[in-house]
């Protein structure tokens, strides 16, 4: 069977991931998977006319309930969907694109949710088939590149000091847009930086000039309030002349709001503690994750966080904000820590830090939750399954 696959497909995040993975489950069990970013097309009829030509698709898949999966309402095959997470917890609140989402779950003839709990909004926000909706957790792989250099990767993120063996890294994997809320933190570990400046927060990601952002501007629509741009490969870090011993790094892996990332710049310039480094590759953030002290996630709204689940499956633990799509995932003492303010996350990290019989049980427990819940072969199975009701 020929498939059309529709996702949102920036380099390096967790969206082209997943995708990735998903086609490579279908590809096994022998069909053709046509993958394509949704920024492609401007209509459903122009995803309508890609599938009718010749030869045509025989099915479609798609990630995200609004961005991917609006755009299937024209096609004349059957497609299945696959939850993204902003589209239950955020795009339901909007009145035009619930109605949007309500229609594409009628239309399809499977939808996939992470969690139970994201099962379970979208039954109670949209009219649906409870029975279409399926609940299979991602399911994990970390590879971490061989050739990593810790010692350059910290250094390539302003950090001067020459033993870097004794640094406690806290590494805070998301994107430069308002749902990650990048700077959540900031203030807070600001403040614990003054008291200890051994204390210091990195956040990674990409430098956008003021000239770049007002020519992505020019003439472009934004949607979503999300403006898709380019990413340069370089940027510079301001340096900084304290001393520390622990840094908190933010890897920046989503599509660019240019306004935050401005904001994030101006922040990092002026915030004593703070500084700004560029992105990673998949392999290198998973070597990353292994040489880091803890993975923290900030944000507002998660569907399931590959990043919190990798740094689990690595052995790292995690200090994940207290919101739903986190909690389905970090059971708090046990799984991990979470917190409900910036406050909350600096004790989480300090008890982290000086309670080493809580790290290792959150290590241990994490590890085993992803090896019994998120197993690759178990997704792999569910997906080839819900392909062949396609047909």
């Amino acid at each position: 069977m020929r498939l059309l696959f529709l996702a949102c497909l920036s380099p390096k995040t967790g969206n082209c991931t997943t995708a990735e993975r998903i086609r490579s489950h279908v590809e096994a069990a022998g069909h053709t998977c046509e993958l394509r970013d949704v920024s492609e097309f401007q209509s459903a009829a122009e995803v309508a006319n890609l599938v009718a030509q010749n030869p045509p698709f025989e099915g479609a898949l798609a990630i995200h309930l609004f961005k991917a999966g609006s755009l299937l309402l024209d096609i004349q095959v059957p497609f299945g969907v696959i939850f993204g997470g902003t589209d239950i917890n955020e795009d339901v609140k909007v009145e035009q694109k619930r109605v949007v989402m309500e229609q594409v779950l009628q239309k399809a003839r499977f939808a996939v949710a992470f969690t139970d709990k994201m099962k379970e909004a979208a039954e109670l926000f949209l009219l649906s088939q409870s029975c279409k909706i399926y609940v299979q957790p991602q399911g994990i792989k970390t590879e971490a590149a061989e050739k990593f250099c810790w010692a350059e990767f910290l250094k390539n993120s302003g950090v001067s000091r020459e033993d870097v063996d004794d640094l406690n890294v806290f590494l805070l994997v998301c994107g430069l847009r308002r749902v990650k809320d990048p700077l959540y933190l900031v203030e807070a570990f600001s403040e614990w930086h003054c008291e200890n400046p051994q204390n210091v927060l990195v956040i990674i990601g990409p430098k956008l000039s003021h000239h770049s952002i007002n020519e992505e501007n020019s003439g472009q629509t934004v949607k979503d309030d999300t403006l898709h741009v380019s990413v340069p490969g370089h940027c510079q870090i301001s340096q900084c002349t304290a001393t520390w011993t622990r840094q908190f790094v933010a890897i920046i892996d989503d599509k660019i709001d240019p306004v935050l990332t401005v904001e994030v710049e101006a922040v990092a310039k002026r915030t004593a503690g703070v500084f700004l480094a560029q992105e990673r590759s998949q392999q290198e953030l998973h070597a990353a994750l292994k040489r880091s002290f803890a993975v923290v996630n900030s944000s507002v709204s998660e569907g399931m966080s590959a990043a919190i689940l990798e740094a689990m499956d690595v052995g790292v633990p995690v200090v994940a904000r207290d919101i739903p799509g986190n909690a389905a995932v970090v059971q708090n003492e046990v799984t991990g820590l979470l917190y409900s303010t910036p406050q909350e996350f600096v004790r989480q990290s300090q008890r982290l830090l000086s309670d080493r019989e809580l790290r290792e049980r959150v290590v241990r427990k994490g590890k085993l939750y992803v090896e019994e819940h998120h197993s690759l072969k178990q997704e792999r199975e569910t997906y080839q399954r819900l392909i062949e009701t396609l047909h």
